[in-house]
């Protein structure tokens, strides 16, 4: 006769009790409720009343959808552009500055212990018309700078540089993972430069490569302060619209649509590229 035993009777399984309520408490249950909440009536305030769909006919009824579209091309244009650039930076850190990659790194990282906000408003006083920038092209060639401040370029360039170090370290972990016995072998079978980059350096630091990109996407596509810094509200992302939602519209089914819409689309292009990429083989656990 097989005796039937409770699912934490083993120790182990008692001993995750504590963090599977933490988690349940402080992660799923939020979630339920803004889930539940997206289908109340709108301007409602508990999770009681009859659902409907309304809330999501409103978002695509009112072209609310369209921040959903800037916020994807912003986050995707800026995983592009960090890749181009922080793949060389991260490759000169662990195979070319050598003991001046730790005085890098350090001047890299110490933006981070400033606040986002200082920071970009830092940059508004460098593009503004009169501004660092401008003033200095005026002064010393008599040049006279177009309007870069309150454009798509400015949000893009804004969080470029704040995403900047979310692409970087992953990525640089990624590139210091390559063993150099895998390029000396392959140089010394004849293989060029390039060669050696495209067939050992470029696919065995996918990995950091692909975390990198997974990250800065994630927190790119909930940015909000890059677009009232310096594109002044002129680019409306998501993010901002779940803000007026849930504060001055004080329509929380609203905001919680629009919440639940994004988290729909991050996890579908998310788990896209997962399976886009074996991960175990990648990491060579298989």
């Amino acid at each position: 006769m097989i005796e039937k035993t409770s699912f934490f009777a083993e120790p182990g399984r008692r001993a995750a009790l504590p963090i599977l309520v933490l988690l349940s408490l402080g992660f799923i249950a939020p979630l339920l409720a803004v889930v539940g909440f997206s289908f109340m009536p709108a301007r409602t305030f508990g999770l009681w009343h009859e659902p409907t769909l309304e809330n999501y006919e409103t978002v695509f009824s009112d072209n609310t959808y369209i921040s959903l579209f800037w916020s994807l091309g912003l986050a995707s244009a800026t995983v592009v552009l960090l890749a181009l650039i922080c793949y060389p930076v991260a490759y000169g850190l662990v195979r070319v500055f050598g003991r001046w990659s730790t005085v890098l790194t350090l001047l890299f990282t110490i933006p981070l212990v400033v606040s986002e906000n200082i920071r970009l408003y830092g940059w508004v006083l460098f593009f503004i018309k009169g501004g660092v920038l401008p003033g200095t092209l005026r002064t010393l060639f008599g040049v006279e700078m177009g309007d870069f401040l309150f454009t798509p370029a400015a949000v893009l360039f804004g969080m470029v540089y704040v995403y900047l170090p979310f692409m970087l370290f992953p990525m640089t972990l990624g590139i210091a993972m390559v063993p150099n016995q895998m390029r000396e072998a392959a140089r010394d079978l004849g293989a060029s430069r390039w060669q050696v980059f495209r067939e050992v350096e470029l696919p065995l630091s996918t990995p950091g490569l692909m975390i990198g990109s997974l990250l800065t996407f994630v927190l790119a596509i909930g940015a909000i302060a890059e677009a009232k810094v310096l594109g002044g509200q002129r680019i409306i992302p998501i993010t901002h619209d779940i803000e007026i939602a849930f504060t001055y519209a004080q329509n929380w089914p609203l905001g919680a649509a629009l919440a639940v819409l994004l988290m729909l689309v991050v996890s579908v292009l998310v788990l896209i590229v997962l399976r886009r990429f074996d991960l175990d083989q990648i990491l060579g656990k298989r």
